[in-house]
């Protein structure tokens, strides 16, 4: 399976349509969180550390749709969370599929059996299952037995139906390139029409700080796995620029556009991305753009932001860097991430010896979203 055309086509249509107007700042993908309750407590995930009225809290359909209408990126992706938990997100999708914007629901596929007859296949419309390797690996990473083979028999479900459905995968320490290779071949022989990769993102809510990756061991460990997709003969759908994935192996020097992948949850619009969860929220996709100072955030610039090399930070500017060197991209994608040699120099460190400044959700959202929370509760009973 490959990436439908139509998808090819609207995308770079709008891309080219946003480079012509000469825009310095556009979303790419809208990540879209409806709530932060998960059925899984994974060891990196920063997401559920809230209390419990904020972990009933939802976005709803109109909200959704609203912020889908307001950003106007092509592409929504709609973590958590669990979204299959969201008991309004078959509306919620349908929503954003009428709106022609292609959709990816992540989803960690415990819950896909139960609701996959609330959806309706669409070339608009992808299951994203949550892999984090084979077996092992993966059963580890979200801290409970069993869960692998739910997902991989969901994925099998979902492809019998007639659905999109691709990999979402998150590389962690201590990975071991000849098993992540062996889980790509084994993803591919599922039918996935694209694998999503990227080195974890260390939260500082997460319950263990211990499994995430550096820049430096990022950058080796994709060496490692690319060179053994290169001696196999491997051609790994993955469902990302080839320029991103350049850069993952080290080649390329890339700045964070957090822009590219704005994100919309129960608190309004998060600044400056979906990753740094205590920088504030603006009320609106307008707010956001132009008021977030955004020479704040990034790679040499904030201590929070030094390790990542996360896609929904990245992907944004390799896909700009497509558009300006299209030779550069197709040469890439022909021979694949260049896997010896020296590495592209690191960007500049350039705060001074002082941490930056914490923002942190204000108590009055907390409050407000809670008193919302109750009365929408108070509402359904």
């Amino acid at each position: 399976m490959s990436i439908p055309l139509i998808q090819k086509y609207r995308v770079a249509r709008y891309l080219l349509g946003k480079r012509l107007r000469r825009e310095k700042r556009y979303p790419l993908v809208l990540m879209l969180e409806p709530l932060f309750q998960c059925n899984l407590a994974c060891a990196g995930c920063g997401k559920i550390d809230y209390p419990k009225e904020i972990l009933q809290k939802r976005v709803s359909v109109e909200e959704a749709l609203r912020a889908v209408d307001e950003c106007g990126a092509p592409m929504i992706s709609i973590p958590g969370g669990e979204p299959l938990i969201h008991k309004e997100m078959p509306q919620i999708v349908a929503g954003i599929v009428a709106r022609k914007r292609f959709v990816y629901l992540c989803t960690n596929a415990i819950l896909l059996a139960k609701h996959i007859d609330e959806y309706r296949p669409s070339p608009y419309l992808t299951f994203s299952v949550h892999l984090d390797g084979n077996r092992e690996r993966h059963d580890e990473s979200v801290c409970q037995e069993g869960v692998f083979d739910k997902a991989v028999e969901a994925i099998k479900l979902a492809r019998s139906r007639g659905f999109r459905c691709t990999v979402n995968c998150t590389l962690f320490q201590n990975e071991k390139p000849d098993e992540v290779a062996d889980f790509f071949d084994m993803a591919q022989s599922l039918g996935v029409e694209g694998i999503t990769v990227s080195p974890g993102y260390s939260y500082q809510h997460a319950p263990r700080q211990d499994v995430f990756l550096g820049r430096s061991a990022s950058k080796q460990l994709f060496r490692e796995i690319f060179k053994r997709g290169r001696e196999r003969g491997a051609r790994w759908p993955f469902n990302q620029s080839s320029l991103f994935l350049d850069f993952l192996a080290g080649n390329q020097t890339y700045q964070c556009t957090p822009w590219s992948n704005p994100t919309y949850n129960i608190f309004g619009w998060q600044r400056p991305c979906y990753l740094l969860t205590d920088e504030g929220y603006a009320k609106s996709y307008r707010s956001l753009i132009e008021e977030t100072d955004w020479e704040r955030y990034g790679v040499g610039r904030n201590r929070k932001c030094d390790n990542c090399m996360a896609h929904c930070g990245f992907e944004g500017t390799a896909v700009e860097d497509t558009f300006a060197h299209p030779l550069k991209a197709l040469k890439v994608a022909l021979r694949g991430p260049r896997v010896d040699g020296p590495m592209a120099p690191e960007l500049p460190f350039l705060y001074d010896d002082e941490p930056p400044p914490v923002a942190t959700i204000p108590l009055a959202d907390i409050k407000r979203a809670s008193r919302q929370g109750e009365s929408q509760r108070a509402s359904r009973a």
